[in-house]
């Protein structure tokens, strides 16, 4: 089936409504909704459907659009008071992990193409891409899957993994583009391309840093000021700064994702008017681009063809997860004593292949020096979904095994203050220390300047008054010019 104007939005209907019922009926399962959409997608192509799609250069603009707002969106969620403890042991993830997994995937790669698959044997530059591009965590699939996990991780495991998933990007998208280059000129890897290619990548990093807190300040400089006289222009015009920060700092010469997860970062831990409306927004289109996104990706990969690569397919794969990664992690978690073993252990896990690694691969799709491309990218998809299916859907189940899961904090009352309100809320729940004077709202010694202004009993809601009774288990919503007044309510230590 070929797609026309006249049928593209049936098809495009057709295609999100699967994808979300499928999405649904798979979470039960603890399937991954990412690995659901990509299915969706290769069910509709051609081996499928009959959908005819095959432009690598669409893909990768569609990836492109698409990962600048999720990594924007995953910073916006942020909260940068539990990422900064975990700063450096993120960052190193996110550089030195990418390029100890690159090195020994790329080692594996080249001796096991030349023992198993000698017609598609690789050099050492085409090893070390294909390795390159299957290096980085996927950020998608990393915020996807733990966001909607449900459960709690401790020792700081969840801002640890989304930031190394977030930043980890433009180490990767550097090795690509440098290893398509080599490749393309056919120049030797030597020390003075290494010592080059090292200055690139601190310059990226430091223009890609830079970009994101210049738009990212700019951002909320602009929101605050703008006035309109619609809220739904306000996300429009996050937007907007979004892909500004992604292109002028490509222009630039800096890294443009890492530009983009810093921006959203620096927005969402400052105060901007509507911010709920614009985290509403934010969260609704990033799910919406991430099917989009790997919808698309299905549909570029032909299912037949991935039948020729399942036995290096599941030996590359397997050493990915259980020694590669493990080994990546290991080295560079080594300094930092923060982290028990079996944090280490649930890291080494954690190494989720998704978009990105299939974006890269239409790189070298789209590189006529790069031989065996299309070998490659079906390498690179069969292994994303051999991630996602052992991986992804085990998130969960080892956080138990290993006994790292905690109790999530789980809000009574959704209600936010504008962030123009100098006062803040808290929810606290009533024990017996609250109520030594008495069972009544007035007989409860409160702080200066702080109120209860609502009570959750069971499955009701009462808007107090001093009469109120309360009960041992009742959650009530405070209100308080000081945050520390809150804190001494919930501590019961307010007399």
């Amino acid at each position: 089936m070929e797609i026309t104007p006249g049928n593209v939005m049936l098809v495009v209907a057709v295609l999100l409504f699967l994808s979300v019922i499928i999405g649904k009926a798979g979470s039960r399962y603890g399937m991954p909704a990412l690995l659901l959409f990509l299915g969706v997608g290769m069910l509709a192509g051609v081996d499928g459907f009959g959908l005819q799609f095959d432009s690598a250069a669409v893909a990768e603009f569609i990836g492109m659009i698409s990962l600048s707002i999720i990594l924007f969106s995953g910073g916006l969620d942020t909260d940068f008071k539990q990422i900064r403890p975990v700063l450096g042991p993120g960052l190193v993830l996110a550089t030195a992990g990418v390029l100890i997994t690159t090195v020994l995937t790329g080692g594996f790669i080249h001796e096991m193409m030349r023992i198993m698959a000698p017609e598609h044997a690789f050099g050492w530059p085409e090893s070390l891409l294909l390795a390159a591009i299957m290096s980085s965590t996927d950020s998608a699939s990393v915020f996807s899957i733990l966001n909607s996990s449900g459960i709690g991780l401790k020792q700081k495991l969840k801002p640890t993994l989304e930031l190394e998933s977030g930043s980890n990007d433009p180490m990767a998208y550097l090795l690509v583009v440098l290893l398509i280059s080599v490749i393309e000129s056919g120049t030797a890897i030597d020390g003075p391309l290494v010592l080059s290619s090292a200055l690139t990548l601190v310059l990226q990093l430091a223009v890609g840093t830079l970009g994101g807190v210049a738009v990212g300040y700019a951002t909320v400089w602009v929101v605050n000021r703008i006035n309109a006289s619609n809220e739904f222009l306000y996300p429009v015009m996050v937007i907007a700064c979004c892909f500004f920060a992604f292109t002028l700092t490509n222009l630039a010469g800096g890294n443009s994702y890492l530009a983009v997860y810093i921006a959203g970062l620096v927005v969402g831990n400052k105060r901007i008017v509507l911010k709920r409306t614009i985290t509403t927004f934010f969260g609704g289109f990033t799910w919406l681009v991430q099917i989009i996104m790997f919808l698309t990706l299905g549909l570029l990969v032909n299912p037949h063809e991935l039948v020729h690569i399942i036995w290096p397919g599941l030996l590359l794969g397997v050493f990915m997860i259980l020694i590669a990664r493990p080994a990546a992690v290991l080295a560079c978690l080594a300094p930092f004593k923060r982290y028990t073993a079996k944090a280490r252990l649930y890291v080494c896990w954690v190494g989720l292949r998704g978009a990105v690694p299939i974006i890269f691969a239409t790189y070298a799709l789209m590189s006529p020096a790069v031989e065996n491309a299309r070998f490659m990218f079906n390498l690179v998809f069969f292994i994303t979904m051999l991630s996602l299916l052992i991986q992804g859907t085990t998130v969960n189940a080892m956080a138990r095994w290993l006994g790292l899961t905690e109790k999530p904090e789980v809000r009574q009352f959704n209600i936010d203050l504008p962030d123009e309100v100098t006062a803040a809320l808290k929810e606290v729940t009533v024990t017996p220390a609250h109520l030594t004077d008495g069972t009544c709202l007035r007989d409860m010694s409160l702080p200066p300047d702080t109120l209860v202004i609502l009570v959750k009993r069971r499955d009701s809601y009462l808007v107090p008054t001093g009469d109120t009774r309360l009960f041992i288990g009742d959650t009530i919503l405070l209100i308080s010019r000081e945050e520390e007044h809150l804190a001494e309510v919930a501590r019961a230590r307010f007399r």
